[in-house]
């Protein structure tokens, strides 16, 4: 294991054995190689731990850690942090795929951009299969210098998954870790893009996998969704409008936290007014899942000659 890594990957994972092996092939088959892969099993009863022991021995740049419960997914998100070493810092999920030069590509945009806090790259929406459902066109300015507009169109436009970018790890440690109310992943990308512009690379390189099992399908309700994040949500305490103020302050907190000037704050809580008040904003409950499938023929990316260990897969 390098003493030190340049960049530290952090997966958290429960019972994530049907799709665990890919993500796995297709991290450690990057062309950057400088960093270390932390994995936080959160108390998984199927295959996990023995995948995960598996590649553990097999390459030394894999860390394996097991919590003795189920803690929930965001505080297993934040734990896994904690445990990473390197200056830049990347979640990864169990269940979708890397282009092997992902890594690589978004490191280097950070080391020309010292500005840029974050990068990420192209993405698509693939199948259980690994199949191109629906390529998805990043359309958000969080390239803006203007902390303002970066922070106007996360509330207004429909989100990418920057939330799986490359991060400077100061600045992450920076933030409100990631909480467990209704959409706290986007108040947590938000407070983010706060602190400096994001850089999206201009290739198809990571693959979202949607599948009936993926956390979002497998709990369609708020609350459902909100226990899966934190088992302390269920239960009375914490009813459905509770989880909807919350997601709310989230924006307004980010603002009052974040390293801003006196007219951009303001500007900023302009935009979360605007937002509020809007009954039509673009995009609003738009999921990228859920957009009708490409005709395949008009596909020109083939998922096997990008990610490493697919080859062969749909022989």
């Amino acid at each position: 294991m390098t003493p030190h890594p340049r960049l530290s990957i952090g997966l958290p994972v429960y019972n994530g054995e049907e799709y665990l092996a890919e993500s796995f092939d297709a991290l450690l088959g990057q062309t950057y190689e400088d960093f270390e892969l932390v994995v936080c099993d959160n108390a998984s009863t199927d295959g996990t731990q023995d995948i995960c022991r598996r590649y553990a021995a097999k390459d030394s740049r894999v860390r394996y850690l097991r919590l003795p419960r189920n803690i929930g997914a965001a505080p297993n998100h934040n734990h896994v942090f904690t445990e990473c070493r390197g200056e830049l810092f990347k979640w990864a999920s169990h269940d979708d795929l890397y282009a092997r030069d992902l890594l690589r590509r978004c490191v280097e945009a950070l080391d020309e951009r010292p500005e840029v806090v974050l990068a990420h790259s192209g993405q698509a929406v693939i199948d259980g299969d690994g199949k191109v459902k629906v390529p998805y066109e990043y359309g958000l300015a969080t390239d803006s210098p203007h902390a303002p507009e970066r922070f106007r169109s996360l509330l207004f436009e429909p989100g990418g998954d920057d939330f799986y970018g490359v991060m400077r790890a100061d600045v992450l440690r920076r933030v409100k870790p990631h909480d467990s109310y209704h959409h706290a992943d986007r108040t947590f990308v938000a407070e983010i893009t706060l602190h400096g512009p994001f850089h999206q690379v201009p290739e198809l390189l990571y693959f979202r996998r949607d599948h009936p099992t993926r956390a979002e399908r497998a709990n369609p309700s708020k609350r459902s969704r909100c226990v899966n994040l934190d088992p302390r949500r269920a239960g009375p305490l914490h009813p459905t409008p509770r989880l909807l103020a919350e997601y709310v302050w989230g924006f307004v907190a980010a603002v009052r936290r974040a390293p801003l000037s006196a007219a951009d704050r303001r500007a900023c809580y302009g935009h979360l007014a605007a937002w509020m008040t809007s009954r039509a904003r673009p995009g609003a409950g738009e999921r990228v899942e859920d957009r009708a499938p490409v005709d395949p023929d008009r596909l020109t990316v083939s998922v096997d000659d990008l990610v490493a260990g697919r080859q062969g897969k749909q022989a």
